[in-house]
């Protein structure tokens, strides 16, 4: 083996590692909203999980993009990926749910167990995508739900409904979206995320007390988000591909 190609090595596993380094940075935004979790600061808490969101957006393509299975293939990004999404998407919103006073604390720390437990079990089955690169059911992103119950300052009755519906969809075989990789009506739907990004950004400094205007916005960004990828898979159903 020559010294060049050692070299080469060498700068491959690098970057593979620069890159999954990118990726394990989100578990020290979380570490840092579990603080502020535990401080009740829930604005501060949101905005540590949004960038870590952010950072889950990122990672993933730049890790296509360079190739890092081929450049380090006894190193699993997708493994990493997996912890730091649970504990991102999963774990601290749960905890969030248990601890804000949205119910009575045992009402919410078996909603919070709910979140935890079906999340788990989602995790671990290997249909949760479907052939259009669909979610196959409710895609745990139990931290953009918590944050809509502080922004629309939810009762509890709503809350709880919400949480036992979802945890419900999170095994039925319903198509939710991949705002990236779903193909079909794709422009529209990253149109859409952007608006539900820029809108949550602005739920977030106003401190999770928006105007009625950024409500509004975040509502029908939502509901489009919710219910789009459900809607193709019915017009698929009944009037044929072609329909969408």
């Amino acid at each position: 083996m020559t010294e060049l190609t050692l070299v080469g090595r060498h700068q491959n596993a690098l970057i593979a590692l620069a890159v999954h380094a990118f990726t394990a940075s989100g578990i020290v935004l979380a570490m840092l909203a579990a603080f502020a979790a535990y401080s009740l600061d829930w604005p501060t808490f949101f905005m540590w999980l949004g960038l870590a969101l952010v950072v889950d957006g990122v990672d993933g393509p730049i890790a296509r993009k360079v190739s890092v299975e081929s450049r380090l293939p006894t190193f699993s990004g997708a493994a990493l990926d997996f912890v730091v999404d649970y504990v991102t998407y999963v774990f601290l919103p749960a905890l969030a749910v248990a601890t804000a006073g949205f119910t009575s604390i045992p009402i919410a720390l078996a909603l919070a167990g709910v979140i935890v437990f079906t999340s788990a079990m989602y995790y671990g089955d290997t249909r949760m995508k479907m052939k259009n690169n669909a979610f196959r059911g409710f895609p745990v992103v139990w931290n953009g739900v918590v944050f809509l119950y502080f922004v629309f300052d939810l009762n509890q009755f709503a809350v709880i409904g919400i949480t036992l519906a979802l945890s419900v969809l999170t095994f039925a075989p319903v198509a939710f979206v991949h705002p990236v990789r779903v193909e079909r009506w794709r422009p529209l739907t990253l149109g859409v995320t952007l608006a539900w990004f820029l809108f949550a950004g602005a739920a977030l400094a106003w401190e999770l007390n928006p105007p009625l205007g950024v409500e509004v916005g975040l509502a029908l960004s939502t509901a489009y988000l919710a219910l789009v990828a459900a809607v193709q898979q019915l017009l698929e159903k009944f009037f044929g591909a072609k329909a969408v």
